[in-house]
């Protein structure tokens, strides 16, 4: 098969085990729903695992997989390597075939043993098998099978050829299959010294599931045994094409030339490594973004920014200065869209989210590079672990990459003061953090729920409803009765009260007993799907057991009802106008307005947001009616409904449909929250504001129907105020000119003096409306790096006023940095202020050179604490603020 590519060597393995009853089973996502201990999936099985367990059944007890996979963190973590050996990755696929309870170890080895020497053509006389030294089984079957003689199979002791998925469960024997490269290289037969040489490479895992690891000394048979096998695509192929080195596939030839291109740099022996990890780190970074993903400082958007950091520090390393990775992404996206639809469903926020992170990466470089220059200056072998630190705490500098630029010096970091001094300021940040109390708190519920179950819910059909007191909890302990006066908590065994989730706050309103009064202050769920109301009484005495009249506020919930029919239909209107990127990151439906956070890299312009408004409103105008269906997750996703990222989904799942079209509805998802009967129930709808709030993450505010006309008619008031005022003015300007002109003793001085105080007046006047309106004064406070920074966009004020807000953001902010825009017809103004503390370690300058450019302008100037700049782009504004941003 050395012809073959390696999207063939994939499909051939898939068929030929569809070829023999196996059911050919889309790849998971990379991030796992049904496994919270793993960062991503590392591993073919990882979807499987319920299956394996028993707590999942399936329609099918033979699979197949190639499954996404990255290694980049915790125990399985091959970031390090990656460049360095021929073999390494941290996004891979993972080919396998598994067998749930049905075929076992015989027809597990005759499958791989047809495959690999049949369909893969491999020379038998060069491959060597492995099986744990207790299993004889496994051995005879090899041994009759493939005819090989004993020195051929080779036992192994360790835990190498032992696997198991932790501590106590499901565990077996694994057989290994090598295949020898020839004796031009180096390294020996598994289980000897030389085993890590290049010479025999392990291809493919068997692993045998026999038996259950009840507790450390205990181990029982499974009543149904299993198989699970994987093989690396990457590894094979590069077996089948005549190499023993991954990236000399067809697959890594073609982005290591697009790499070459972009960077006009040709692959030799002293720059191999860089090409590798840029080609490497190129697919992990597309395929996690294509997901959802985001580069970030916490959980799985810091591995994500780690990955992409290191891969453009090799760009750099080639002598790039600009940006390349959203250049070779077409080339990763025209290898693998085909099988991976996400990567071109997703290319547009793949390609922006590489182009602004490698942008902001290079200033980091380049003024880390500077600092670790002089200080590599000072030092023999050992960079003090201070220098690391503040490389990293105050410049934003990964330790990784450090020991990246220092391993090619052959230096080394001083670990211990490192660690020491990371560890010094975690336990300053938990000091520092009050903390809500919910972990303590939330012990409470499971054993509630293991006495109680869960609640049954009635609010989609009714709003009032009677129920049984089944616990009462006061101060976060169980208690038998709540007196007047007392707040607590009331759990029923039924409730019309919908507990805040999927971004809809809780329900408030009465429960009633006798002359008893309980007033609902909010509503929660706790652990899925029991019902908690937190309130006071009133009036009376609640007791365990009581009968209860429980009643929700209907007018909130009609309006909570209306904002999140408005935001489905928000949703799908961004993703028609924006791209199939857009992705929800997170909302607010509250009774009085929407929040709606979705993944995109740059703000949304005005002629964006006119035709975002008029999609929800032409849906709304047509008044169709809101259907809901039960369904499995699965079919619901074949219909075409929207299923969120990282969210969990049990066995059935709502389905919410709206805005009839010929076929099918302008927008399908899953949703368990409460709906409107009719899209007319709306009203008409508007976005009042957009705004940045994470790389790559935008935020939208809306309202509908009543608050968005109150919204107006206090713009309009304010809009007229302020024209009123004016012409009162102007009126006052004219009689004095009138009075002043009938005097022959005033002169054209004092007339021109009495017009420039009035001027003075009319534009202080202007500057004071426009700063009270709040759509067009927004004012964003935030903490970089431990600095106050204060970001303000005014809309029709001109660019001499900027002096003004900086000075008053000094002021209000104490220490810290503040960036303001105005825009005024054409034009853009900016200005920096910097506080006195501040200016030593940050320049108002350089800032507004950089923000000048990027709206449009050619820099500015002034000190160190103040500087001014323009611009004609206003579009650009938040872009410059988010390039200002990376600087700080």
């Amino acid at each position: 098969m050395a012809d073959k590519s390696l999207n063939e060597i994939r499909s051939t393995f898939l068929k030929y085990f569809e070829k023999n009853d196996h059911k050919i089973v889309e790849s998971s996502n990379l991030v796992p729903n049904n496994d919270p201990t793993l960062m991503f999936a590392n591993s073919g099985m990882v979807q499987f695992k319920n299956v394996f367990t028993g707590l999942e059944k399936r329609d099918y007890q033979r699979a197949t997989t190639s499954q996404k996979c990255v290694r980049a963190g915790g125990k399985h973590n091959d970031l390090e390597n990656v460049g360095y050996t021929p073999r390494h990755h941290t996004f891979f696929e993972m080919l396998g075939n598994f067998s749930f309870g049905d075929y076992f170890k015989e027809r597990g080895i005759e499958l791989a043993w047809n495959l690999i020497t049949k369909d893969f053509g491999l020379d038998k006389n060069r491959i060597y098998v492995t099986v744990f030294h207790e299993d004889d089984e496994a051995f005879n079957f090899w041994k009759k099978i493939a005819g090989f003689s004993d020195d051929r199979i080779i036992r192994i002791a360790t835990s190498d050829n032992f696997w198991s998925m932790g501590e106590t469960g499901p565990c077996g024997p694994c057989s290994e299959i090598f295949y020898d490269h020839g004796d031009h290289l180096k390294g020996g037969l598994p289980g000897t010294k030389d085993q890590d040489g290049d010479r025999f490479i392990e291809i493919w895992n068997l692993v045998f599931m026999q038996y259950e690891q009840v507790s450390k000394d205990k181990r029982i048979d499974l009543p149904k045994p299993s198989v699970d096998t994987g093989m690396g695509l990457e590894r094979i192929a590069a077996l089948l094409q005549g190499t023993h080195d991954n990236y000399q596939t067809d697959h890594f030839k073609k982005l290591i030339s697009s790499i070459s291109e972009a960077t006009k740099v040709k692959q030799e022996d002293k720059n191999i490594s860089s090409f590798r990890v840029i080609a490497d780190h190129l697919r992990a970074s597309s395929f996690l973004l294509a997901e959802g993903v985001l580069p970030s400082n916490e959980g799985r958007g810091y591995v994500l920014r780690r990955i992409m950091r290191r891969g453009m520090r090799h760009s750099h390393l080639l002598g790039s200065k600009e940006p390349i990775f959203y250049k070779i992404f077409d080339s990763l996206k025209n290898e693998m869209s085909v099988n991976y639809p996400e990567l071109e469903r997703s290319q547009s926020l793949i390609k922006e989210t590489l182009r602004m992170e490698e942008e902001k990466f290079l200033v980091l470089l380049d003024r880390g590079i500077k600092i670790l220059n002089d200080e590599i200056a000072k030092i023999d072998k050992v960079l003090p672990g201070d220098v690391a630190f503040k490389l990293y705490d105050t410049y934003g500098f990964p330790l990784d990459l450090t020991e990246d630029i220092l391993k090619n010096k052959s230096l080394k970091v001083d670990h211990k003061k490192f660690d020491e001094l990371m560890k010094k300021s975690k336990e300053l940040a938990k000091k520092n953090w009050k903390g809500s109390g919910d972990s303590s708190e939330e012990a409470i519920w499971f054993s509630i729920k293991d006495k109680i179950g869960s609640t049954e819910f009635l609010g989609y059909e009714s709003n009032q409803s009677e129920g049984v007191v089944l616990n009462l909890i006061k101060d976060n302990k169980e208690i038998k009765s709540l007196s007047s006066g007392e707040e607590g908590v009331i759990i029923t065994n039924q409730t019309p009260f919908y507990g805040e989730s999927g971004g809809q706050l809780g329900d408030k309103g009465t429960i009633v007993s006798g002359n008893s009064v309980f007033e609902v202050e909010d509503t929660q769920k706790k652990l899925g799907d029991l019902f908690v109301h937190y309130g006071s009484l009133k009036t009376g005495e609640i007791k365990i057991n009581d009968v209860v009249e429980m009643k929700i506020d209907v007018e909130r919930r009609d309006n909570l009802k209306a904002y999140h029919s408005a935001t489905h239909l928000l949703h799908e209107s961004l993703r028609r106008t924006l791209g199939k990127h857009v992705m929800q990151k997170g909302s607010l439906v509250a009774p009085d307005r929407l929040r709606f956070d979705f993944s995109h890299m740059k703000p949304i312009t005005d002629e964006e947001l006119v035709i975002i408004d008029k999609l929800v409103n032409e849906y709304v105008s047509n008044s169709s009616e809101v259907t809901t269906r039960i369904m499995t997750p699965k079919a619901a996703i074949e219909k075409g409904a929207l299923a969120f990222f990282g969210e969990k989904y049990g066995e059935e799942v709502r389905v919410v449909s709206m805005g009839k079209e010929k076929e099918a509805y302008f927008s399908t998802e899953l949703c368990g929250g409460t709906h409107v009967k009719n899209t007319g129930d709306i009203g008409k709808f508007k976005i009042i504001s957009q705004s940045s709030i994470a790389a790559g993450v935008r935020r939208v505010e809306a309202l509908r129907d009543k608050q968005l006309e109150d919204f107006i008619k206090n713009k309009e008031k304010l809009s007229t105020l302020s024209t009123q005022k004016d012409e009162e003015t102007i009126k006052d300007l004219s009689s004095q000119i009138i009075k002043l002109g009938g005097k022959p003793n005033v002169d054209n001085k004092d007339l021109k003096e009495i017009i420039k105080n009035l001027s003075r007046q009319l534009e202080q006047l202007n500057v004071s409306s426009v700063l009270q309106d709040k759509t067009k004064n927004i004012i964003k406070d935030d903490k970089i790096n431990n600095i106050n920074v204060r970001f303000q966009k005014v809309q029709d004020l001109p660019p001499k006023d900027l002096r003004k807000l900086v000075d008053s953001g000094k002021k209000e902010l104490g220490d810290g940095i503040i960036i303001v825009f105005a825009s005024s017809e054409d034009k853009v103004g900016l200005a920096v202020g910097i506080t006195d503390k501040l200016v030593d370690k940050y320049d108002a300058v350089k800032f507004a050179k950089l923000g000048s450019e990027t709206i449009g302008g050619k820099g500015g100037g002034g000190r160190k604490d103040f500087a001014q700049a323009g611009g004609q782009d206003k579009s650009k504004i938040d872009e410059a603020f988010e390039k200002i941003k990376s600087l700080i």
